[in-house]
């Protein structure tokens, strides 16, 4: 199992971390088999999305805003509800297929880390599981 570091710098944030994922493959030295993405955090999450245009990440971000806004009637008290409710939404972890040592993602797709509780030092695990077969 690999853990990659990452440093956000805005409080809503969608980094794509597609190159250090597939990094982390190559350096497993698995041909084929899955690529599980996993956040243990409770204010951040992973999900695969387009990555050629940064347009969408930003669009992605602002949308995220609006739908839960930061402040509201939260119980909550840390300041931080609306992030942990962004988190619940977008989800904890990701499955990729790994096929020829490489991650088998759409021509436009790639993995972003999403940051909802930023700037924050944080980490992800990747575990790179080879085919039994």
């Amino acid at each position: 199992m690999y853990t990659l570091k990452i440093r956000t710098s805005r409080r809503t944030q969608m980094v794509n971390v597609t190159a250090q994922v597939q990094q982390a493959v190559e350096k497993s030295r698995v041909t084929d088999g899955l690529c599980y993405v996993y956040v243990p955090h409770t204010t951040a999450a992973i999900t695969i999305n387009e990555c050629a245009d940064p347009d969408v990440a930003s669009d992605l971000e602002g949308a995220f805003d609006r739908l839960i806004p930061e402040h509201g009637p939260y119980k909550h008290s840390e300041g931080n509800s609306d992030s942990h409710m962004k988190t619940g939404l977008v989800g904890t972890s990701q499955i990729v297929f790994v096929e020829g040592g490489k991650l088998v993602l759409g021509r436009w797709q790639g993995l972003f880390f999403c940051e909802f509780d930023g700037p924050r030092d944080r980490h992800f695990l990747v575990k790179v599981v080879p085919d039994i077969s």
